[in-house]
Formats: structure tokens, C-alpha cells, sequence
């Protein structure tokens, strides 16, 4: 199949790169090897007829803070925001509250409001300028271009973002609610929560939800990523579902740019040796372990206010958080695990009810069944709430790998987001997404900036590709 650039695969870094290519003016042709565009985007009725569920992302902050995503016109897609962003319900005190105002959030944390006004909040009040940044390769060239009082903000930021979650919250932050906010937003990251950079990943999520807030997608994830085919069509472009690429060689593109992991790359093509054993050294992250629910009404949580919550985290204090992650950094189950909750009721009542999901971190590529676990966590803090459920819907790591092949062994983040492969994701280069191969680039999440619908990856390979 040819045309003058080819995007395989059609997650959000995927179609982000196929839209920014066709408004080049090429002629682009994007494959999807699934039966329904999005990727991470999809939405299905995964429970009962009517609930509609996001098979992977729904909480879509980095699309509104991206560069690559915002300004673009998207027929048909509201975002809508919960009354809460975020909840993290404790056993013997009211729940962690943030709202997208600093100030509201820094009435609930008490001796803790000073420190969260001066690194999330820095963030936040900095604006999309050091966003950007965040958001962009690595390298002196981002920071030229701020202005003295963004420059500032971000190094404020960057010393304790720099540092594990762990030292953070103990020697930063002063009580229990504090520390287990942090803790909660920084075990997104997958990482063990005494690595590196873990702090930076917990206030950097924390000063979105001040910046843009955590809205959802009205409708569903799938709305989306409808409408991002629908302005690449808009703009002459095609879109092909059902069908897959197995090697380089079956197109025919001046450019060709590929949202698939490194371990796709190194089948589909015929690499340089040493590209190749470079490539070969990227390192999966942990899996994860989900479930979906309809239910017969909301989650009857033991602090009312969790109710207004979008997203929802559950695993008690900063330090039950981190041996939860630890235990999975090891390569073991824990028995009460960190659990990401999203109760999109919250904020669009149109999915058809009262629908559910969560999941737990869990070994790449595990076979063992946590739901056990998962609902009792959701049971500690909201007891009852397995009267509610009405159906439920299991995804462990083979069946999310089944579903979308770039998330090997369970691995939702495109690769380990440790330090190491924060510098070289998948390699080390000043243009990582650039292969040895001319014309071929790659923009998965196993790219710079990584996990999250932002859609970066897929807009700096596009830029790369279109400068030749």
C-alpha cells in the first residue's frame, strides 16, 4: 500500500502523527491492524448492553495539556470534568481531596499546604510554558526559548521532582494525608516509589489536575479517537482498520512512521546490528490487572465526598503504598495492592449507568487473578460495594497484550519508566524517534515523553519525518 506517508498504528500517538503529517499536506495513509481505530482510546460495551467502558484511557489531562493536541479542532468531543479530580480515602481520617483549585486542595491538607503550593502548585501557576517543556525532548533548546520566571518555576520544581517518593514525602511533607497524596499520584509512575524521579511523577499529575483539571471524554474514549480519524479523512487523508503490518517491506511511503513498542520494530524490520542490540536492551514495566463493573448504583463510600471523585486512589498511608509497589518491582503479588479506581459516572452520566474500573499493578506478563484483591481494597474503604456490582469484565496482562499489542505482558506504559529509560526511550539519541532506517520513524509511548494520551510522540516524529 502506498502513499506519501504511512502510520502504523492508531493510538493516540498514531493518529496524532497521521493528522500532523496530512496538515504538512502529505498524503497520508494511516493502518490500524484491530477491527476499531484508537488504541489505549477504544470504548466497548464490556458488561452489559448499554455500559459503556474505555478499555484503556479515560482520565484525559494530557490531552488538554499537550502542544500537540490542544489546539486542534475536533468535532463532537466535550470534555467533561468530575466535581473532584482526584480522591484518596484513608481508613481512620476523611478522604485526600484535590480539586482543580490550589487553594480549595490546600484547605484538606493542612501543614502540608505550603509544600504542595510550592511544587505542584509552582507547576500549575507557571502555565502550558513549563507544561511544554515537561512535555518535549530532553535538551537545552526548550529552555532557551522560556522566559526567566518559567525557567525559575522549573527548577524550583525539578529539585524535589528528582527525587523518590519515598524521600519526598517524608522529609517534604509533614502528615499522613499528605504523604499518601503523594504517594498515590507518584505510584502512576509503575516504579517502586524509592526510585528516582517518583516524586516528580506524583506532582507533576497533581499540578495538571490544577492546570487543566482531570476531565473525561463525554461519550466514552472511542469518541476521540473517532474524531481524530474523522479530521485526518477531513483533511484527504485515509484510514484503514482490520488491517495488520507484519513487515517494513509491505509498504510503499517516503516516510513511514510506526506506533508500535521496539519489540514490534525488531520484527518488522531488518535493523543495524548495533541499533538492534541497543534496542533490544529496552526494559518492559510491570503489568496491570483490570476490571471492569456495571453496577446498580454509585460506590457507597464510607467518606461521601470520594463519591464526587473522578479518579480514585486506594491503598491507604505512603508507606502500605510503597511496599504494594515494591512488592511488584520484585516480581510478586501483593496481597493488598495500590488500586487506580475511575468512576466516570462522576462526571458523564451518558455511558448508561453507573460503570466502573480499576485496576492493580501486577508482574509483566502474571496469570494470577486479582480481583479478590482489587475489591476488597474497594470494599476497606466503601463497604458494600460488592452488593452493587452487576457484572464485571477481567482483563489481565494476556488479554490486554490481546487487545493491543503494544502493551506487552500487561505493560501500559510502553516500557519501565525508571531513570535509565527516561534518557533513552527506547535509545539514547538526540532524536530518539528517528531510526537508522531512512524515513522510518517510531512514536509509540516507548518514546519521548512517554505514557498518557498527549499525543507528543507521534507529533515530534511527524516534525522529523516532515524535515527529512
Amino acid at each position: 500500500m502506498s502513499a506519501d506517508a504511512v502510520v502504523v498504528g492508531s493510538g493516540p500517538n498514531g493518529l496524532v502523527a497521521a493528522v500532523t503529517l496530512a496538515l504538512a499536506g502529505r498524503e497520508v495513509l494511516l493502518l490500524e491492524a484491530a477491527d476499531r481505530f484508537g488504541g489505549g482510546l477504544r470504548s466497548a460495551e464490556l458488561t452489559l448492553p448499554g455500559r459503556v467502558h474505555d478499555l484503556g484511557a479515560t482520565v484525559m489531562a494530557m490531552a488538554l495539556a499537550s502542544p500537540a493536541m490542544r489546539e486542534l479542532d475536533l468535532a463532537g468531543v466535550e470534555f467533561v470534568h468530575p466535581p473532584v479530580a482526584a480522591a484518596h480515602p484513608l481508613d481512620d481520617r476523611p478522604a485526600v481531596l484535590v480539586h482543580r483549585d490550589v487553594r480549595r486542595t490546600c484547605e484538606g491538607l493542612g501543614r502540608d499546604a505550603a509544600v504542595w503550593r510550592a511544587t505542584a502548585g509552582v507547576v500549575a501557576r507557571a502555565g502550558f510554558p513549563l507544561t511544554d517543556l515537561l512535555l518535549k525532548p530532553l535538551g537545552p533548546w526548550g529552555a532557551r526559548q522560556l522566559r526567566p520566571a518559567t525557567l525559575a518555576a522549573g527548577v524550583r520544581f525539578g529539585v524535589p521532582a528528582a527525587l523518590p517518593a519515598t524521600t519526598l514525602g517524608r522529609h517534604g511533607f509533614r502528615t499522613v494525608a499528605g504523604r499518601a497524596l503523594l504517594a498515590g499520584m507518584a505510584a502512576h509512575s509503575m516504579l517502586d516509589l524509592r526510585a528516582p524521579l517518583t516524586g516528580g511523577y506524583g506532582l507533576t499529575l497533581g499540578a495538571l489536575a490544577h492546570l487543566v483539571g482531570w476531565p473525561l471524554v463525554k461519550g466514552g474514549s472511542q469518541v476521540l479517537a473517532d474524531a481524530l480519524v474523522a479530521l485526518l479523512r477531513k483533511l484527504g487523508g485515509q484510514a484503514v482498520s482490520g488491517h495488520r503490518v507484519h513487515r517494513l517491506a509491505e509498504l510503499d511511503a517516503e516516510m513511514v512512521v510506526l506506533d508500535v513498542s521496539p519489540e514490534q520494530f525488531l520484527r518488522m524490520a531488518e535493523l543495524p546490528a548495533p541499533y538492534r542490540r541497543r534496542l533490544a536492551r529496552f526494559r518492559r514495566g510491570p503489568g496491570v490487572f483490570k476490571l471492569d463493573w456495571a453496577l446498580d448504583g454509585p460506590v457507597p463510600w464510607r467518606d461521601p465526598a470520594v463519591a464526587e471523585a473522578g479518579t480514585v486512589h486506594l491503598g491507604g498511608t505512603l508507606e502500605e503504598i510503597t511496599l504494594s509497589e515494591a512488592e511488584t518491582a520484585a516480581g510478586r503479588h501483593s496481597p493488598r495492592p495500590y488500586v487506580l479506581l475511575v468512576q466516570p459516572y462522576a462526571a458523564d452520566p451518558s455511558r448508561g449507568g453507573h460503570t466502573l474500573w480499576a485496576y492493580c499493578h501486577v508482574p509483566n506478563g502474571s496469570a494470577v487473578d486479582m480481583t479478590g484483591a482489587i475489591e476488597a481494597q474497594i470494599e476497606r474503604f466503601a463497604p458494600g460495594f460488592r452488593e452493587r456490582v452487576l457484572a464485571r469484565h477481567v482483563m489481565g496482562p494476556a488479554a490486554l497484550e490481546a487487545a493491543n499489542a503494544n502493551l506487552l505482558g500487561g505493560d501500559i506504559g510502553g516500557g519501565l519508566a525508571s531513570l535509565g529509560q527516561f534518557v533513552k526511550r527506547p535509545v539514547w539519541s538526540p532524536a530518539p524517534w528517528r531510526t537508522p532506517l531512512p524515513g522510518v520513524f517510531l512514536c509509540s509511548a516507548s518514546t519521548p515523553p512517554g505514557p498518557g494520551v498527549h499525543g507528543m510522540g507521534g507529533h515530534q516524529a511527524a516534525r522529523l519525518a516532515l524535515k527529512g
